[in-house]
């Protein structure tokens, strides 16, 4: 059976599994033990692609099953081939041919055919599931399917090398209806347990514990994936789906303990990424979609601070300290006796907050929502949309938005450039705010200029390569003038503050005439927006 399926995942604190469970409970349950094999090439290719395969024992019955990844965070592609009870209880062996002439099937031949190594078992999982179905009903009536996993997965099984890693998570899957449904019933089942969204399947868990990571790589941003010429609700779609695909995976890894600085980083660059197309896309749509960035944003912001409050502070003590060393500045820690760091939430704090985690459900729902069905809400009164709604803009009606918007960005990033010197201090740092929006803003919607297929036309990766310097000098700028508040606070604490808070106040005007020079440079930046004559 070929299907797309439409889920979300969350990971149960251990100490919030007996309360789900009789929440579960409270329905009609069914109870399944789950035995599966994983299967992929020795150098992992199928994992590579986001491809899983694996042999699953549900009770007596095996089932076949591939997934991968789909457009967004919330649909896989998936075919399931039934192969009934094995004779004599053996299971049966894999055959990647049994899901030829599904979509995902072709993908796992593509990617097979390209390695030319044999499967291989890789892994194993051992799951009691407790599966439920739950109707919503009014708007954005749904069939959902709980399903409550408790087990583990297990590595090297039968092997002096053997390791296993718990699972205990809760999946809710669309079985049919509206996606808003989804959404609704997974913001009830998440809030008041405490979940959080995961990313990591059982099949990654395998493969981290083959490889003995504790820690994997930060998620970085990727270009939006649009599909022919998009109108506004597309755009939007688009654009905060390559946002999440950098949030999720990051914001996933913290949640669960990871304290690891450019997972944190690339967290807080994607939020901010995410701000900006709330900021920038919502008349795309003002109406009939549900991009409702007033309601969104505000857990954006709170947890983007807080992740950076702790962090931006010893980055700048580390980036400062080695410069004020070399200009003969007396030894001291600026941060010490410093009550901000006791009272700041841990990065996992600020990931699991209920709030921060209610805004990627409903981000992720947005996403996946179809075309005339009203994005998902949190409470009743955000739900629907007046009958007066104006439609979504078409695709040359959202380029002469954009079109608009950068040229705007542009304008304010040149005239603010030619005064920056001038400039009040926050008037200043709303200047490299802007400049920020302008490159994302930029880098969202590039390909919606191209000539051709092409990511970008090439005056556009011009354009992005002009705006650098003048990002790096406002960087730099900010970064000294967040150190001089740093250490005039600590002068109360220890005069031997003073010394960085001249030598910082001395280097300003040299700072800030660096920045004017490299936001005038943007002036002549060619604009790949224009139209050509």
């Amino acid at each position: 059976m070929a299907l797309m399926e439409i889920e979300f995942k969350f990971h149960i604190p251990a100490e919030r599994l007996k309360a789900v469970e009789a929440a579960m409970r409270r329905g009609s349950v069914v109870r399944t033990r789950l035995q599966a094999r994983y299967f992929d090439t020795a150098d992992q290719a199928l994992a590579a692609q986001g491809i899983v395969l694996r042999l699953r024992k549900e009770g007596r019955r095996w089932v076949q099953t591939v997934k991968a990844t789909g457009d967004n965070a919330l649909h896989r592609l998936e075919h399931n081939v039934d192969l009934g009870a094995a004779a004599g209880g053996a299971a049966p062996a894999i055959d990647p041919r049994r899901h030829q002439g599904t979509p995902v099937g072709e993908r796992l031949a593509q990617v097979l055919a390209a390695s030319g190594a044999p499967l291989v078992e890789r892994q194993s999982t051992d799951i009691v599931r407790l599966t439920r179905d739950v109707r919503t009903t009014g708007p954005g009536a749904a069939v959902v399917e709980l399903a409550l996993d408790v087990g583990k997965v297990i590595a090297h099984a039968g092997t002096p090398d053997e390791r296993e890693s718990p699972v205990c998570e809760l999946e809710l899957e669309l079985k049919r209806g509206e996606v808003q449904g989804l959404v609704a019933l997974a913001r009830r089942w998440s809030q008041p347990h405490g979940l959080w969204f995961s990313t990591v399947s059982k099949a990654e868990r395998g493969a981290r514990l083959l490889a003995r990571l504790d820690v994997v790589p930060a998620v970085k941003a990727e270009a939006p994936h649009f599909s022919g010429k998009p109108g506004g609700r597309a755009i939007q779609q688009a654009v905060v789906a390559s946002c999440l695909a950098q949030v999720l995976p990051n914001a996933s890894e913290i949640a669960a303990g990871s304290t690891d600085e450019e997972q944190i980083h690339q967290l807080r660059i994607g939020i901010r990424r995410l701000r900006t197309a709330l900021r920038e896309l919502g008349p795309l749509d003002a109406g009939s979609g549900g991009f409702d960035a007033a309601r969104w944003e505000p857990p954006l912001v709170e947890a983007f601070r807080a992740l950076g409050a702790l962090r931006d502070r010893e980055q700048i003590v580390k980036l400062a300290q080695p410069q004020l060393r070399a200009a003969g500045a007396p030894e001291f820690d600026p941060l010490a006796g410093d009550g901000a760091a006791a009272e700041a939430p841990s990065p996992g704090e600020v990931v699991r907050a209920p709030a921060f985690q209610a805004v990627l459900v409903s981000l992720i729902g947005f996403t996946a929502a179809t075309a005339g069905e009203a994005a998902p809400q949190g409470d009743a009164e955000g739900a629907g949309q007046p009958a007066s709604a104006p439609a979504p803009l078409d695709a040359a009606e959202a380029r002469r938005h954009l079109r608009k918007r950068l040229q705007r960005l542009h304008r304010q990033a040149v005239r603010d450039g030619r005064r920056f010197e001038s400039l009040r201090a926050e008037d200043q740092h709303r200047t490299r705010k802007r400049l920020k929006r302008l490159r994302y803003l930029a880098e969202f919607v590039a390909p919606l200029f191209a000539d051709t297929d092409d990511e970008a036309r090439p005056d556009a990766k011009r354009y992005l390569k002009r705006l650098r310097p003048a990002q790096d000098a406002l960087g730099e700028f900010n970064d000294e003038a967040v150190a001089l508040a740093l250490y005039r606070d600590a002068t109360g604490r220890d005069a031997r503050a003073w010394f960085a808070v001249g030598w910082f106040s001395a280097r300003y005007a040299a700072g800030a005439k660096a920045c004017r020079q490299a936001l005038g440079r943007i002036e002549k930046a060619p604009r790949f927006w224009k139209k050509k004559n």
